[in-house]
């Protein structure tokens, strides 16, 4: 019978909205590893919140504010000095929580922040692709030397100056996509943000940008990022890529000719 790991000063927290379909293997993979583990829903209207507690979650309501803000108000409802973020979608293996249990072996880990590669896995993959493309963010971090962005659009980790960053080894596995459809749609509801956030900044991107981001984001994702390894499904999820940075460009420049028609009494 395995032997259970002693508590760590750690706490993990799940961000979540109607993944009671997945969320059961991301909590599995990391509640040995933790005594306080914090899933904050903004809503579900599945299973999510039933699934997460009958595994020994503390589940948090809190209305969608955005990306940032909602893993900054997950950080407040943690308990321990290091904080570990995984998402929903998202499964840590086990050789990635044997090596961040065993940051704690001797005490206090070496560094104040880890950085995580990430790798996305398609529907029919058992796992990461060999040459798949990765994001490394900080998802390991002293809470005292780290927070997430205010950002409603962009999740990440802003570190205090002088923190001490490392990598870890392991890879989490990143079930993001159940189907193009379900993948379009969230990409459809991304795309208002991130609209909102170039208003809120006072971008004006230039209209020339309709012509060239869907063709060049097909190719950063199809070729930069390796999707073409990957067969049909990596040529299919590279063309919604690419219609999702088309998207945001399009929903941009169309606020600012529906504006632009008001101001001259057009509308």
């Amino acid at each position: 019978m395995p032997t259970k790991r002693p508590a760590l000063p750690l706490s993990v927290f799940i961000i979540a909205r109607n993944e009671g379909d997945r969320i059961a293997a991301t909590i599995r993979a990391v509640r040995d590893l933790t005594d306080d583990l914090v899933v904050v829903d903004s809503g579900s209207t599945d299973d999510t919140v039933s699934v997460a507690e009958s595994l020994g979650a503390r589940v948090v309501h809190n209305e969608w504010p955005g990306y940032g803000p909602q893993k900054r108000f997950a950080e407040e409802q943690c308990r321990h000095p290091w904080f570990l973020n995984v998402d929903a979608d998202e499964v840590v293996p086990p050789d990635l929580a044997n090596e961040i249990a065993g940051l704690f072996t001797q005490g206090e880990p070496g560094a104040d922040a880890y950085k995580i590669r990430i790798a996305e896995i398609f529907p029919g993959e058992g796992r990461p692709h060999a040459l798949a493309y990765a994001l490394s963010p900080v998802r390991l971090y002293r809470s005292d030397k780290g927070r997430y962005s205010p950002s409603t659009v962009h999740d990440r980790v802003q570190l205090v100056a002088g923190a001490r960053v490392k990598r870890l080894r392991g890879t989490i596995h990143h079930f993001s996509v159940r189907s193009l459809g379900d993948q379009l749609a969230k990409l459809n509801s991304y795309t208002d943000a991130l609209a909102d956030d170039l208003d809120a900044r006072g971008a004006k991107v230039s209209t020339l940008r309709l012509f060239v981001e869907f063709p060049a984001a097909f190719l950063k994702a199809y070729i930069g990022r390796r999707h073409a390894i990957r067969g049909l499904y990596g040529f299919m999820t590279a063309m919604n890529f690419a219609f999702y940075r088309y998207l945001r460009v399009a929903k941009h420049v169309e606020r600012r000719l529906v504006s632009r028609a008001r101001d001259e009494g057009r509308l």
